[in-house]
């Protein structure tokens, strides 16, 4: 095939949006109903308007004449109507769920994008038009209907159309509209129909001294109901006669429809060519668009990858200022409380089990908030864009299973990253303190005495060192572990509250029984029980905080000491290796079922 008629191809007839629209639409049962709808108006208005006397061939032709003219004008005032019916998806849908963005990830170009949009709904009013013609075609066959009155009408119409449907794509792209803006387009529309043939009646004046009929005014190329009038009722409302002006004038005078024609045309042009400037330079100006640039500013954003998922799951979940408040708010405030425990110790006001014990506290409460909103993130990952429909304009696009869930794995880590380190600093800032040794306050000061045997008394830092570099591993491995759960469940359920729900059970059913093991075998043996510690982060964080309790109840000596510390090392490396094989191995299980699964939810409400 030629690469020019490929390119056409793919900027309509293969376009994957138009596609995507018109396949989605015509299995919904709305849209049937409209279209029926559309046709059952115009047969009624059609009986009503052949109502007359049938004596004779040409009272058969008048009475056709004048039915074509009220079907006319209902056609027209059916599109003006219905269309941004259809058009209000490119408004709210496009505008609010932000599948623009997702769209600028994909390899579409803007011209795909814009057309396709527009196009893909346009497809179904074009139907309409399309269906009525069969009616037109029955009153032609009557007589007293030209052949061209059927040509301008159905051009009006579809100039309409167009002509309201490059409004709403430009509309959508300004990132202003929304679901309130389609009502406001809406009342746009019909305000200035209504304004305008409302000044157009007071405008007009007769073409002569005693004459009943009218001549065209500025306003008629404006009003696609004033310039049909002006093609069906030429005689009671003809174009003004301009015979010495300019060509513009006497177009404008003259022959109201195709001027009408022409402006809808030229303006959808102008809409349609700023909609190409605008779908990859309006994403720029909010943070994390997806816009396709050459700015090193925007393109800094790469650095989690070059999957565009993973990009927007990083950027997209950081636009609303209420999460950005939220989110920075609990760091700085777990930035601040992280130094309270040291300089109280510090100070006196309270000993080293006082400080294990608000350590063990801050950094478990923080834990749990972390996996919380891990499992509310990764939960609500894809039933979400299930719902707003974004999750079929990614199915278009060349993005495979893998590198879609790879993409929503990536990005959630790296958005939960800095809420994970508020945790990770706390423990850290403390852990420190007591390596310093309490900043020289000595004396055993910053350690925990458990016991005094025939070789000495046994002391153990009050919380362990090493703890700074075990318990982030293993935090990021059970996180990762918990965005899969997730994602799993938010793949395979309808609603974003069961996807939450279902996680939230596996989640913290199997780490409550992998913490009890945990916690059970540190009292049999400090060497199982160090190593059994780290396989959950607040077991790790227990044994690490509490040593003398969670870890070391069963040590003799020091070489056991050294021994469980160093089981608790190994612990923690085999507890990362194994989450990172569970959560590898939950991606490929869910990789090969993702398309069943999306399939066999796609028909479900």
């Amino acid at each position: 095939m030629p690469p020019v008629l490929t390119a056409i191809l793919r900027l309509l007839p293969t376009n994957p949006i138009v596609l995507r629209i018109v396949q989605g639409g015509s299995r919904r049962q709305r849209h049937v109903l409209i279209r029926g709808g559309f046709l059952g108006g115009l047969i009624v208005v059609l009986l009503f308007g052949m109502v007359g006397p049938t004596g004779s061939i040409r009272e058969i032709a008048q009475n056709g004449a004048n039915a074509f003219t009220v079907v006319a004008y209902g056609q027209v005032l059916f599109i003006c109507l219905l269309t941004p019916i259809f058009m209000a998806g490119a408004i709210a849908q496009e505008a609010e769920p932000k599948t623009w963005e997702i769209l600028l990830s994909t390899p579409l170009s803007g011209t795909q994008i814009v057309l396709g949009n527009l196009f893909g709904r346009l497809f179904f009013v074009a139907a309409l038009v399309i269906s009525a013609f069969g009616l037109f075609a029955v009153l032609q066959s009557l007589g007293g209907v030209p052949p061209s009155a059927i040509i301008a009408c159905d051009g009006i119409a579809l100039a309409t159309a167009l002509l309201l449907g490059s409004i709403a794509i430009a509309l959508s792209l300004t990132r202003f509209a929304g679901r309130k803006a389609v009502l406001v387009f809406y009342a746009s529309v019909v305000g200035s129909l209504v304004l305008t043939y409302a000044a157009d009646l007071v405008l007009r004046t007769p073409l002569g001294v005693g004459s009943s009929a009218s001549a065209t005014t500025i306003l008629t190329p404006l009003n696609p109901l004033l310039a049909l009038e002006s093609v069906l009722q030429s005689s009671s409302y003809s174009p003004r006669e301009a015979v010495e002006s300019v060509w513009i004038v006497r177009a404008w005078l003259e022959s109201p429809a195709m001027m009408y024609g022409l402006l809808c045309v030229l303006a959808s042009v102008t809409l349609i060519g700023c909609s190409l400037v605008w779908v990859r330079t309006a994403g720029q100006s909010q943070l994390g668009s997806l816009g396709r640039t050459r700015s090193a500013q925007i393109r800094a954003a790469r650095h989690v990858g070059t999957n565009p998922i993973a990009w927007r799951e990083l950027h997209l979940r950081g636009q609303q200022l209420g999460v950005v408040i939220a989110r920075w708010t609990f760091v700085s405030i777990g930035c601040i409380v992280a130094l309270i425990p040291p300089i109280l110790h510090l100070r006196g006001s309270i000993d080293a089990a006082t400080l294990q014990l608000a350590v063990a506290a801050i950094v478990g409460a923080e834990t749990v908030i972390v996996v919380l909103i891990a499992l509310n993130t990764a939960g609500t990952a894809v039933t979400s864009e299930r719902e707003d429909g974004s999750l079929d304009i990614l199915l278009t696009t060349p993005i495979q299973p893998g590198a879609y869930l790879g993409g929503k794995l990536v990005g959630l880590i790296r958005y939960l990253i800095p809420l994970a380190l508020v945790p990770t600093l706390t423990l850290a800032i403390s852990a420190l303190y007591v390596l310093v040794d309490g900043l020289g306050e000595g004396s055993g000061a910053v350690s925990v005495t458990m016991a005094t045997t025939a070789q000495g008394v046994l002391v153990v830092p009050a919380i362990l060192p090493e703890s700074m570099i075990e318990f982030p591993l293993v935090l990021l491995a059970f996180l990762s572990v918990t965005v899969m759960t997730g994602l799993t469940m938010s793949v395979r359920s309808r609603g974003t509250i069961a996807s939450v729900l279902f996680a939230g059970f596996i989640v913290v059913g199997l780490g409550s029984l992998l913490g009890l093991c945990g916690s059970g075998m540190s009292s049999l043996s400090s060497l199982v029980g160090g190593f059994a510690a780290p396989f959950t982060p607040v077991t790790l964080l227990l044994a690490s905080v509490r040593p003398e309790q969670f870890l070391l109840q069963t040590a003799t000596d020091q070489s056991h000491i050294q021994s469980a510390r160093w089981s608790l090392a190994i612990g923690t490396t085999v507890a990362v290796a194994a989450y990172i094989g569970v959560t590898w191995s939950m991606h490929l299980a869910l990789r090969k079922q993702f398309m069943f699964t999306v399939r066999r939810l796609a028909g479900q409400a």
